[in-house]
This record gives structure tokens, sequence and C-alpha cells, in this order.
């Protein structure tokens, strides 16, 4: 008795398609192949890509304009918020002692002239965002009867129209 067998490929098995659910033939083969081809196919065009990185720069353009001020901005607030907190130090430094001290140094170490100094009012004397020392002048040219502190601003030089100091809004 002879038996003959014929090799069959996927393509060939791929164009016999038979309706799903039509006897009881296992059709799972034909739906894995399709599972297979629909993998494949599911990739990106190249025109598809280009519209997503064209929209992605499109929101680029419009977002990073308004996000540019926001450094100089930010700044600005934080030289206001360590102006206050040095202010705060020095007042308390004054309550304690009875006057202000004669240098921001005052606020780390006890000058030898505060007797009633409960220090350290001040971790450290910040530097301002631009990275220059605050200025602090006691008495004050601005404030009389109390002290100046200020910073010189971004650009750098003092007497400006963009220096922040406890006399500014």
């Amino acid at each position: 008795m002879k038996i003959q067998t014929s090799i069959i490929n996927e393509s060939a098995i791929a164009d016999c398609r038979l309706p799903i659910g039509s006897g009881n033939i296992d059709t799972s083969w034909n739906s894995s192949i399709e599972n297979r081809k629909s993998k494949i196919e599911n990739g990106f065009t190249l025109v598809e890509m280009l519209l997503v990185i064209t929209i992605i720069g499109i929101l680029a353009a419009l977002v990073i304009p308004k996000m540019v001020g926001r450094s100089e901005q930010a700044r600005l607030a934080a030289a206001h918020a360590d102006l206050s907190s040095i202010k705060t130090a020095l007042d308390a430094f004054e309550v304690d002692n009875g006057g202000y001290p004669r240098s921001l140094q005052d606020l780390l170490q006890q000058p030898s002239n505060a007797k009633n100094w409960h220090g350290p009012y001040l971790d450290n004397v910040p530097l301002d965002p631009w990275g220059n020392p605050y200025v602090y002048t006691y008495p004050g040219r601005h404030n009389a009867s109390g002290f100046d502190l200020s910073s010189i601003g971004p650009d750098g030089k003092a007497g400006t129209d963009d220096d922040i100091g406890n006399w500014t809004k």
C-alpha cells in the first residue's frame, strides 16, 4: 500500500478560506494566519508620522514662548521671597537686641555687641537668583529709621531700574 504525501505551504492554506462555523471543521489555523498578517500591517506610514511630528511642532511653537517668560518671573518672585525671609530674620534680631545688625553675617554669628542674641537667625545668607549677594545697609537711605535690603537685579548693576529692594513694590 502506497501513501502519497504532499507539502502544503501557508499561502496555499490561506487561499482556501472556509466559513467559520460551517460544521465540525477546525478553522483556528485560518484565524491565526489572519492575526499574523494584521500584526504586520498595523505599522504607521511615513505620512502619518510626518503629520504627528508637524502637530507636535505646532504645539511646541505655541507653548514654548509662553513658558520662556516664566523663568524671569520666577526669579523675581524668588528675590522677593528671599528679601522677605531676610527681613523677618533682621526684625527678629532687632527684637532680641534692640537694634539692627551691622551686616547680614551678624544673623549667622553672634556679634560682640549683641548681648541677647538668640540666633542663628538664618541658616545661611542666600545669593539672589542671579548669583549676586543681597545688599544690606543700616541705617538705610530709603528707610531712614530702619534698613535697606536689596538685590541688584538681573543686570548686576546697583542703582538701576531693575533693582529690587524692601522699599520697592
